[in-house]
């Protein structure tokens, strides 16, 4: 064989492969191009919701602590810290809008919510007593224990029907909103100084 006809032969192979090679990569190309079409359509479906910092700058989800205070009408404070995962900011505070936002920064945000009833360890345990010097107290437990929760006013004992007394001696149980309202109403008119 001649050089000539050896470089045609070369030339012939190769113009096979290159036109096997360019063909093979339109075609994964285009594969290619089909699978990330596919990818990015599934993948705008589950986007992660994203919230602006005040600098606008986008973020992911972002794990905050929340602490969330009840301050009762006997001026109980109960407090509960929540982690919270952010991922949508009008979602979250939507789900916060019964509460009055107190103080946030970037790790943790405190809200506050008055509640109008009585704390939970009242219901429970409380009870009205009258301390030894005379001053209406609401107690954990018997007044006896000595216990004091909150103090309200000074009464005029002088004043106080013995069955009165005796109701405050023993305790009067803490049942209820009204029934605290009722004993604070009642024994109102017995106090020597308005608080």
């Amino acid at each position: 064989m001649k050089d000539g006809q050896i470089i045609k032969k070369i030339t012939k192979k190769h113009m096979v492969v290159a036109v096997l090679f360019s063909l093979s990569c339109v075609l994964l190309l285009g594969f290619q191009s089909e699978n990330e079409k596919i990818i990015q359509s599934h993948a705008s479906k589950q986007a992660i919701p994203v919230m602006k910092l005040a600098n606008n700058e986008d973020v992911g989800p972002k794990t905050i602590q929340v602490k969330l205070q009840r301050v009762y009408l006997d001026g109980e404070v109960s407090e509960e810290i929540v982690k919270e995962t952010i991922w949508s900011m009008e979602d979250f505070w939507a789900f916060y809008d019964q509460w009055l936002l107190v103080d946030q920064n970037e790790e943790e945000i405190l809200f506050k919510q008055e509640i109008d009833d009585i704390s939970p360890l009242l219901k429970i345990n409380g009870y009205f007593g009258l301390s030894d010097d005379g001053v209406l107290n609401i107690y954990e437990g018997k007044p006896d224990e000595k216990k004091i929760i909150q103090s309200f006013f000074q009464i005029n004992t002088q004043k106080l029907k013995s069955h009165h007394e005796s109701e405050l001696k023993n305790g009067i149980p803490v049942m209820s909103r009204e029934n605290y309202q009722e004993v604070l109403k009642t024994f109102k008119k017995y106090a020597e100084t308005e608080m």
